[in-house]
């Protein structure tokens, strides 16, 4: 049986399009670049969420392929992202690298059941406000989680929290290597000046590998990665998951909701990226889909959690990826890379990787927007700040939950303020409509959402209706939607008017309105409906009192 279109992976699409080698060469072109540029930077964000840069690795891998292989974009290519990171880190801290496990299943099951309820259609309608202020906040945490490494500071023990970490930085400062900070500042400053010479050469690659032979070779007094993960693994690990009790899933459910949120938020901004930059169109359903299968074989291979990667997924389109197959072939690059090359790994000088990171951090702080709070509407700016401080201050859980429901607050409240009753003047088009209305006729105009956020206001209005007109003619063309709040307005109201002697004709009905009315129809015993407002006013002239 074929699948639906919304849920078939654009693997498959453009495999029955034709796949040539003109196509395979363009494709393996584009996953070797985009491979070069992943490894050090899977390897650094792997080591700032609290886990071993063999986990980055396996992610890329594993999630990496699967995404573009199952997923509803051409082009995107999936990883570990800098998202993730403050909450794998809590994750790991709290419930160790089982709750890790554990929460990456249930969030690649909750984005496979998102993907299937068609849920992707509703992660646009996230506030890009909300939206700046927990990616800056998760920006200001990556560069603050790598100040020690950077620097080469020696302490017993760094806290997590924003304020504890830098507090103990300041303890630590006599502790300074002037070596890590003398390889720290130059990766940043090789990989900053191969961005300006040539975007396109792999400056994080480059980068480290330099800073590798500089320590190397001159015995510099460096921290490695070797010397920080003696025992790190250079093979793929066998599937296996650890043993899960119904008690660590129940604690990290709170955290697999943020981190399913997250992988699809960023997965479907970066295809809507990728749309902009090749004409396609991506499947969101499906994108969800594909996220949620990958999060739940790369916990199986004791991963972390994925989702698309905007600058990777830009990277691939830049170096010429045609199809899915670009990203699968990127995460056999990877796998080549891990096998011959992994024990190479162990030369990597932690203050690079963390150079690395403060590049990505600011790539992620979205300066732009802060620079652009002054002319923002109050409200929105108020928005972002408030996510940015609980982001950086409390936890990314509840900067998200707070900002949505916020933003949530602020639309309905806009939108009541937009709704209203108009009167007469402003209810007819043509004036010679106001001679045409029968003595004792009255029409109104519903303007806006009739929804509960409204349902006072306009049920004080719809009462204040002076005179006791013998029929009211209420028109509802510019009501897109109603709920339950709204029909019951108009219900009282219409109770109302029909114990007081009056009609009410309800006209120029939106369909998607009168099949919410419908629904409800036998508590509109009392009213009628027309189709527009002419038909109305031959309604209320037939049975008009003599």
């Amino acid at each position: 049986m074929a699948l639906p279109l919304a849920f078939t992976p654009k693997l498959l699409t453009t495999w029955r399009d034709g796949y040539d080698v003109q196509r395979l060469r363009a494709d393996a072109l584009a996953g070797l670049t985009v491979a070069i540029v992943a490894l050090p930077l899977s390897m650094a964000l792997a080591i700032a969420s609290g886990a071993s840069p063999d986990k980055g690795l396996v992610t890329a891998i594993i999630a990496g392929f699967l995404i573009s292989a199952l997923g509803g974009s051409r082009v995107q290519v999936g990883g570990p992202t800098g998202a993730f990171v403050v909450v794998i880190a809590g994750v790991i801290a709290a419930h160790g690298y089982a709750g890790l496990v554990a929460a990456t299943l249930l969030a690649g099951i909750i984005l496979v059941a998102a993907g299937y309820a068609g849920l992707g259609r509703l992660m646009r309608f996230v506030p890009l406000p909300v939206v700046t202020g927990f990616t800056a906040g998760i920006a200001v945490i990556i560069a603050s989680s790598e100040v020690g490494d950077f620097l080469g500071l020696r302490a017993s023990h760094f806290p997590a929290e924003f304020i504890g970490k830098w507090a103990a930085y300041l303890g630590a400062l006599d502790t300074i290597n002037w070596a890590s900070l003398g390889v720290g500042l130059g990766t940043l400053g090789l990989i900053i000046a191969l961005r300006r010479i040539n975007p396109r050469l792999p400056g994080y690659l480059i980068a480290i590998v330099a800073a590798g032979m500089v320590v190397a070779l001159t015995h510099l007094p460096v921290e490695t990665v070797g010397d920080r993960f003696p025992n790190m693994p250079t093979s793929m690990p066998e599937p296996h998951l650890p043993m899960l009790s119904f008690a660590t899933f129940r604690a990290v459910l709170p955290s697999a909701f943020t981190i399913a949120f997250l992988a699809g938020i960023e997965a479907l901004l970066s295809a809507v990226v990728a749309d902009g930059m090749t004409g396609y169109k991506h499947r969101p359903g499906q994108e969800l889909v594909g996220q949620g299968i990958a999060n739940l074989a790369s916990a199986v291979f004791g991963g972390l959690p994925a989702t698309g990667a905007i600058a990777r997924t830009a990277t691939n389109i830049r170096a010429g990826a045609r199809t899915p197959v670009a990203g699968m072939l990127h995460a056999a690059f990877l796998l080549a890379i891990l096998l011959v090359a992994g024990k190479l790994v162990a030369y990597v000088p932690m203050p690079a990787l963390a150079a690395i990171l403060l590049i990505v951090a600011w790539g992620m702080s979205e300066a732009e927007r802060f620079a652009e709070l002054p002319r923002m509407d109050k409200g929105e700016r108020a928005l972002l700040l408030l996510t940015f401080t609980l982001t950086v201050l409390v936890d990314l859980t509840v900067a998200i939950g707070v900002g949505v429901t916020l933003a949530s607050l602020l639309f309905m409240a806009r939108m009541g303020d937009a709704t209203g009753i108009l009167d007469e003047d402003e209810s007819l088009e043509d004036p010679a409509q106001r001679t045409a209305l029968p003595a004792g006729v009255e029409v109104f105009r519903i303007a806006g959402p009739m929804f509960f956020g409204v349902a006072d206001e306009m049920l004080d209005a719809l009462t204040r209706i002076g005179n006791k007109p013998h029929a009211i003619i209420l028109r509802l063309d510019r009501v897109p939607y109603i709920d339950s709040s709204g029909i019951n307005v108009l219900e009282t109201f219409v109770d109302h008017a029909r114990h007081a002697g009056t009609r009410v004709i309800l006209s120029d009905m939106p369909r998607p309105v009168w099949q919410a009315l419908a629904r409800a129809r036998p508590r509109f015993a009392g009213a009628e409906r027309v189709t527009n407002l002419a038909a109305a006013i031959r309604r209320s002239s037939s049975t008009m009192p003599a």
